[in-house]
């Protein structure tokens, strides 16, 4: 898998399983938590805004995602927190599908 400026590879459409689980993945040192619901695929930070939790590692409920250290919820298609105690939203990235890989633009200015 190769990167390029405006196109950072996540990982293969293999690697992130439909169910109850999300997937983390490391690129360059920094984690995101991997989400396919469904035919679609969803790419956000993976440290919670609320505290140590991996939303990679976390359970997915419908569209969102369970954070496994004190079980606060985020939306996965926009971020936004949906059960406390979160209350700031994580970031999310648009995600793209090229022959069976997830790309993301790191540079992608946040959604407002």
């Amino acid at each position: 898998m190769t990167s390029s400026p405006g196109k950072l590879v996540i990982c293969h459409t293999s690697e992130v399983l439909e169910g109850e689980f999300a997937t983390r993945i490391v690129v360059d040192d920094v984690a995101y938590a991997v989400y396919r619901l469904g035919d679609r695929y969803y790419v956000s930070q993976d440290a919670c805004s609320h505290g140590p939790g991996s939303l990679g590692e976390g359970t997915i409920i419908g569209e969102e995602i369970e954070c496994p250290f004190h079980q606060g919820r985020f939306h996965i298609p926009t971020g936004k927190p949906t059960f406390p105690p979160c209350t700031e939203p994580v970031r999310v990235w648009t995600v793209h599908v090229e022959d069976g890989t997830i790309w993301i633009d790191p540079d992608e200015p946040p959604p407002a």
